[in-house]
């Protein structure tokens, strides 16, 4: 089981406005207009699976995303729930991981950060949450994001947490630049998942 003392340092460590805002201004406004298409047809769930990879393909051919985004986007059809091909899911974040490594560069610990964070959706999905919370804190020491702090709280709820996770999501709300505070608010108010920390949030 993960030390909470260890999570919670995890989580708190090292925070202010400049490890916020790194992890947005990574992603150029040209990448998310292309992968908007993307994103939008994953979360209605209505779109056609080789679809979707001949347009994460044709991104990368035509050098409007990098490999690692490509690889991403891959995971992320694979893993979703109509799709389901666990197994390539899995296949898939390892790779995004080499040619994350591969690349370097100031963009290592955000693209390292993604694949803990698709191995830690990958094993949420799986039933797994213990080792889910495990890769959901691995990615936030990376990239301090409202998503990535949102997955955190998701996994220590399924884990029957609730009053550690009410706790850290008050510590998060005291250390956290008012800007991320607004966004996981936001997360807290429209996820199912995070229902539970409703009657914590703050107007």
């Amino acid at each position: 089981m993960l030390d909470h003392a260890l999570l919670f340092s995890r989580v708190l460590a090292e925070v202010d406005d400049e490890a916020y805002f790194t992890p947005m201004r990574r992603v150029s406004a040209e990448e998310r207009f292309a992968l908007e298409p993307i994103r939008e047809a994953l979360e209605s769930g209505d779109f056609f699976v080789d679809e979707v990879r001949a347009q994460a393909r044709s991104l990368f051919d035509t050098k409007r995303i990098d490999r690692v985004k490509y690889l991403s986007c891959l995971h992320m059809i694979a893993a979703h729930p109509r799709v389901a091909d666990w197994g390539e899911a899995a296949r898939l974040a390892g790779e995004q991981e080499l040619a994350a490594l591969e690349l370097g560069g100031p963009e290592l610990a955000a693209n390292l950060a993604s694949v803990d964070r698709h191995r830690g959706v990958l094993a949420f999905l799986r039933g797994h949450y213990e080792v889910a919370l495990d890769y959901f804190s691995r990615a936030i020491e990376r990239e301090r994001t409202a998503e990535n702090l949102g997955n955190v709280l998701c996994a220590m709820l399924r884990l029957g947490q609730i009053d550690e996770a009410g706790d850290l999501l008050l510590q998060i709300r005291c250390c956290y630049p008012p800007t991320i505070v607004r966004a996981l608010n936001d997360m807290i108010l429209h996820d199912a998942d995070l229902a539970l920390l409703r009657l914590e949030t703050l107007p």
